[in-house]
């Protein structure tokens, strides 16, 4: 075996090894300590240079800076009270009713998924979410499931519903109005197949729960009404950085730090408590992830796999579309769908695909992580907010539901694509 090979073997395990530290977490270490590990280890054991893994990490500043943003916004909304409030409008609304609530939830969480993406749908909307079921008295796991499995599902509905659709397509995007006609019906059938599944699955707990009719609503605050516009001005500069093709990640920043300087400098506190309490170990993780495809990226896995997706398309552009798709969509919840989305936008890169075959990849990448708890970024964000209000989802739990979940909603939006492409 030579060197090369035997360096590209390394790499593999190394990353291998990582990808299963992040999804099993032994020792109930966090995420981001196996990813971390993972990285220095490629560059302690010479497989990969200090400056390609610096390069690397650079890659993710824009991933960095949004989701900074989306985490700022989420503990400013909750330490101004919107939450509180969003729960007590959400009790009232749903006027007693467990299935009444959980649609509600659903449906907010497809709007905020759509418009925000599905790390805010995880950062932002699970914490409300929590607020309002503890508030009603009701069962959490089943609305807290909504958040997580709607976050991937309605994840491809517009170019800035996932991190990862501009990591897959870069800088070969489709125009918005050219998205909505490949993607807007695929999106229309995942979110509504993952609604049924989720409904039938939840039937038993929401029939037996029982939640108050009215509550409480208390007072929004000018912190919290600030907060909230900040959000909304959030989801129009995305939009419109959807529109021009731009990144996400300033916009967002600059925007959630506005409205942090403005809430601070109204109520005239500290900066620090703020800060103090965001989950800043989400940022290690996902640079941690950049390394470790950087050092696949150097084993010539890009060119491997480039041949291999050639190969199939020469044969039948359908069948590599189904073969590509649900193969993504699996390797997604083995090494998480970041890395995954990364070699997969360099596959698709590196050479023309048929509009059918790029667009199965998307659906794999950003719907096939609804399998399991660390198949995409949003899915650790929300176990990272879970953990936080000391709610615990362990990992058979999560693919017990996953596997009824994931895969019809697969399925049914890989064909609707087939069939918007042709």
């Amino acid at each position: 075996m030579s060197i090369l090979t035997e360096g590209a073997a390394a790499t593999w395990g190394i990353a291998a090894l990582a990808a299963g530290g992040v999804i099993i977490r032994p020792w109930r270490l966090p995420e981001a300590v196996w990813a971390v590990l993972g990285a220095a280890a490629l560059i302690v054991f010479g497989l990969l240079s200090w400056s390609d893994a610096l390069a690397g990490v650079r890659k993710g500043l824009d991933v960095y800076l949004f989701l900074t943003g989306m985490m700022l916004l989420a503990e400013l909304a909750r330490a101004q009270g919107l939450f509180d409030w969003l729960a007590a409008l959400a009790v009232e609304l749903a006027r007693g009713s467990p299935q009444r609530l959980f649609a509600l939830v659903y449906a907010v969480g497809t709007v905020v998924t759509v418009l925000l993406s599905n790390d805010a749908t995880a950062v932002v909307l699970t914490p409300a979410v929590y607020t309002a079921t503890r508030a009603a008295g009701a069962p959490a796991l089943p609305y807290l499931f909504t958040c997580a499995f709607i976050a991937n599902a309605a994840s491809f509905t517009l170019p800035i519903s996932n991190p990862a659709n501009l990591v897959v397509f870069g800088g070969q995007m489709p125009s918005l109005l050219v998205w909505l006609c490949r993607f807007g019906p695929a999106s229309l059938v995942s979110i509504g197949a993952t609604y049924l599944v989720l409904r039938f699955t939840q039937r038993h707990v929401l029939a037996e729960a029982r939640i108050a009719r009215d509550i409480e609503r208390p007072p929004l605050r000018r912190g919290g009404q600030m907060a909230a516009g900040g959000i909304v001005v959030v989801g129009v500069c995305l939009l419109l950085c959807s529109a021009f093709d731009a990144d996400l990640g300033w916009p967002t920043f600059i925007c959630a730090s506005v409205t942090w300087a403005a809430i601070i400098a109204l109520n005239r506190q500290s900066l620090w408590p703020i800060l103090r309490n965001m989950s800043w170990e989400v940022l290690p993780l996902v640079a941690g992830l950049f390394v470790l495809v950087e050092g696949l990226d150097r084993t010539g896995v890009i060119r491997i796999l480039n041949d291999l997706l050639r190969d199939a398309v020469a044969i039948s552009a359908g069948g590599a579309a189904w073969s590509v798709g649900i193969g993504v969509a699996i390797v997604s919840n083995l090494v998480n769908n970041l890395p995954a989305g990364l070699v997969a936008g360099s596959v698709i890169a590196a050479d023309h695909v048929p509009a059918q075959v790029s667009g199965a990849v998307l659906i794999g990448v950003d719907l096939g992580p609804n399998l399991s708890v660390a198949g995409s970024l949003a899915t650790i964000l929300w176990l990272v907010t879970l953990r936080r209000e000391r709610q615990d989802v362990t990992m058979l739990t999560f693919l017990r539901l996953g596997l009824l979940v994931m895969p019809p909603a697969l399925i049914l939006s890989i064909g609707c694509v087939l069939l918007s492409s042709s």
